[in-house]
């Protein structure tokens, strides 16, 4: 998709996160956006939705005061 290399996406590999009651997380920054996602499908979302066009995908955002 183009979005790796030098100033663009990362992906790292960690622990919980501190948030591991909620099932699997990932977290976008450097808007510190955090989600949880059930499969690939949802991953695949996440990805095209808020890392190509920079829209959240507000049905698996975890609420912020749980961050």
């Amino acid at each position: 998709l183009g979005l790796k290399g030098k100033g663009a996406v990362r992906i790292n590999k960690a622990g919980c996160l501190g948030r591991c009651d909620e099932g699997p997380v990932l977290v976008v920054y450097p808007e510190g956006v955090w989600y949880t996602y059930l499969d690939e499908a949802d991953i695949d979302e996440i990805i095209d939705s808020h890392l190509v066009h920079g829209r959240i995908v507000d049905r698996l955002r975890l609420p912020e005061d749980a961050a």
